[in-house]
């Protein structure tokens, strides 16, 4: 059986809630999209037979200025090569990692009612997804 992940579980949310709030957020988005975005019925774009890809820049575009407004970043963006570790089946299309000045900044964001509408487009637009949050770290030198 085949598992895919748009939205949080309520356990790995409230994890996520547990955390603190009031330190910096990295968090890594890894995006598989939908060949065609899967709008509900009744959507404004239903039936557009949008890319999902395309569905995730409607996203980008509706989303963007509720992410800059909170002090959200993107510090790092990436296009999907291949799979060195991990399972072969698992194909990425995209991958980012999103800067947050603190936890709050997110829950602000995803709280914000034109963000609300706005994630109908990233729900349409994939097939597969990884978020993960990290407390940033020095960039540069060796490993480890």
């Amino acid at each position: 059986m085949v598992v895919h992940y748009i939205d949080p579980s309520p356990a790995n949310f409230q994890a996520f809630k547990d955390l603190p709030r009031g330190e910096p957020v990295h968090m890594l988005n890894l995006l598989q999209f939908a060949d065609v975005a899967n709008y509900p019925e009744g959507h404004e774009h239903a039936g557009k037979g949008w890319s999902g890809r395309r569905a995730y820049e409607e996203y980008g575009k509706t989303s963007g200025p509720i992410f800059e407004r909170v002090g959200g970043s993107i510090v790092w963006r990436g296009a999907f090569q291949t799979m060195l570790t991990g399972p072969d089946a698992k194909q990425w299309h995209s991958g980012f990692v999103a800067h947050y000045p603190n936890a709050g900044a997110f829950f602000e964001m995803i709280k914000d009612a034109d963000y609300q509408r706005a994630v109908v487009n990233r729900a349409a637009a994939l097939v597969d997804s990884r978020l993960m949050r990290f407390e940033p770290g020095e960039a540069g030198g060796a490993f480890g």
